[in-house]
């Protein structure tokens, strides 16, 4: 049974031209065709989201998992703007997603009816390409997927293609037509003269590379390990760039929370080297600002952000292959004590960090360190963004765990949708930690009947966004309380809902024994809600930085 709609057929076909495998369906009328021709198609496994904010950040998951696009389809109206955030997110995360809205005929389009808005380019300043195709007109149609499929298989981030259906909109045929989408080359006349890169890096005194949000790969890393040999080169790597070497700075913040001016001025860099997604800590942001390098590189296919305002060279290509390139010209500078004397300050601080996490009062903090420490190796870590993904910051991560995070936008919306969808896809074990109003703010997440078995969710409650006692400013007002937005809520009836098995921990006696077999094996997902004092959070972690001195 397939759609009788030609305008329907011709999206499906496409999409299975072009590989998509995997299409998340949200429920409605107007997308019927679709609907009815995605699901009985054998070649497409098909899943049905009701709510479309959490089905885009569901699929997004799943694309960040698979590096494959994954196809998203709703009905018209307000369905489509409840994709917006998840979008933003995969063109800034460079995630590949298919979104495909169904619409109503043009003339119906500004009369007053029902479930009608303007869809045609909805997402111009946050889609790579957008496809406006119109029924009976093969042609064009034909054309104007080709070009958007194209690109995104050269071009990671979201694709939009909005196609108008008239009524009837069930009806069926027992067999689709056949149409062809030509393949077209794709063009990229962006050239590196690494040569003359070289020849800058080799005379710079003092190299530092950061490293922003990277999904793993071992062979970059095979290659970076050669970079930690450079007297002359400092790495810099976030957690969530998915790269280990004992010789890296993976704290970052600990390494520059209390350094002085003088010290500052050392650590300057002549070339920054950037490469990955966007950077979590506002310390390294606001040092490299105020202590402008030389000279600013980002490795990236698609796109450089000119963060610290010192661009000038835009590297169009994929980080292993420039490093796989680069390297073959590279000098080391054995005259340069760059990179030792960051490393040796970043054990020294590692020695604090250690000394100080020990005696810890029950915290934010604290229950980190307890965290991490029970995370079964070779497991995927989602951190929710906020408070949350800033203390991950602070500690070294098991080299056979893998992290993710939504940091192209930074928003809290997603995180509870992305972290199942990348369960879903995983063939390993993934434990979401989460902040409370990170949880509650996506709680429609759980209504999913695809969440594996050993998918776990950490929640650390705090009692309202803990994040704003932490950055200076918001204490200096009068209007606290909606900054933090204080609650009294749980997770308790949710999980009763969804089911979820639900735990509970409010102090280190209690948490140690939750965490002692919260991750045996389990007819079902869980979740523990760790309740930590509010009033104390920010004073342990401002004690903490001092500690460092």
């Amino acid at each position: 049974m397939y759609p009788k709609k030609e305008l329907a057929q011709i999206i499906i076909t496409a999409c299975r031209q072009f590989e998509i495998q995997t299409v998340v369906i949200s429920p409605g009328s107007r997308n019927a065709p679709l609907t009815i021709g995605f699901s009985n198609h054998e070649d497409f496994e098909t899943l049905s989201i009701v709510d479309e904010r959490c089905a885009a950040f569901f699929a997004l998951g799943i694309a960040q998992q698979t590096q494959k696009p994954v196809a998203i389809v709703c009905t018209s109206g307000s369905a489509l703007l409840n994709y917006y955030p998840a979008i933003a997110e995969a063109y800034y995360s460079q995630i590949p997603l298919v979104v495909i809205s169904a619409d109503r005929p043009k003339h119906l389009i500004d009369i007053g009816d029902g479930q009608t808005i303007r869809q045609e380019n909805v997402f111009q300043n946050h889609i790579l390409y957008s496809a406006n195709l119109k029924e009976f007109d093969t042609e064009n149609n034909i054309k104007s997927l080709t070009k958007g499929f194209e690109l995104l298989t050269h071009v990671k981030g979201p694709i939009h293609i909005n196609a108008p259906f008239d009524e009837p909109l069930y009806e069926t045929v027992n067999s689709m037509s056949s149409f062809q989408f030509p393949v077209q080359e794709y063009e990229n006349e962006d050239t590196i003269n690494y040569n003359e890169l070289a020849v800058d890096w080799n005379a710079a005194k003092k190299k530092m590379i950061l490293v922003g949000v990277h999904a793993p790969n071992t062979e970059l890393e095979a290659l970076l390990d050669k970079v930690a040999d450079d007297p002359s080169v400092l790495v810099l790597t976030e957690t969530t760039s998915n790269l280990h070497n004992k010789r890296f700075v993976n704290s970052i913040d600990n390494l520059i929370f209390n350094l002085t001016e003088e010290e500052f001025a050392s650590l300057q860099p002549d070339i920054l080297l950037t490469f990955g997604g966007l950077v979590v800590s506002k310390k390294i942001k606001k040092f490299l600002r105020d202590y402008a390098p030389k000279q600013h590189w980002h490795v990236n296919e698609l796109r450089a952000f000119d963060t610290f305002h010192v661009l000038n060279k835009h590297l169009k290509i994929d980080s292993f292959s420039f490093f796989k390139n680069f390297w073959k010209l590279v000098d080391y500078d054995n005259d340069s004590s760059y990179e030792s004397k960051w490393t040796d300050y970043k054990n020294l601080t590692r020695e604090k960090h250690n000394k100080y996490i020990k005696t810890a009062p029950f915290s934010d903090l604290k229950v980190f360190e307890k965290i991490l420490e029970v995370i079964p190796y070779f497991s995927e870590i989602q951190f929710s963004n906020s408070s949350i993904i800033r203390y991950s910051q602070l500690y070294p991560i098991n080299k056979t765990l893998t992290v993710f995070c939504n940091r192209g936008t930074s928003g809290i919306d997603g995180s509870t949708s992305t972290a199942i969808g990348a369960a879903y896809a995983s063939t390993n074990p993934t434990t979401l930690i989460t902040g409370d109003l990170s949880f509650l703010y996506d709680s429609n997440a759980l209504w999913n009947t695809y969440i594996p078995k050993d998918f776990r969710i950490i929640m650390i409650n705090n009692s309202g966004g803990g994040i704003f006692k932490i950055i200076p400013g918001p204490k200096l007002t009068n209007s606290l309380k909606y900054f933090e937005t204080p609650h009294c809520l749980t997770a308790e009836h949710l999980c009763k809902m969804f089911g979820f098995e639900y735990r509970i921990a409010h102090n280190l006696e209690t948490l140690d024994k939750e965490l002692d077999d919260f991750y045996e094996v389990s007819d079902g997902p869980k979740l523990l809600e760790i309740f930590t004092p509010s009033d104390q959070n920010d004073l342990v972690l401002k004690e903490y930085i001092n500690s460092l001195k």
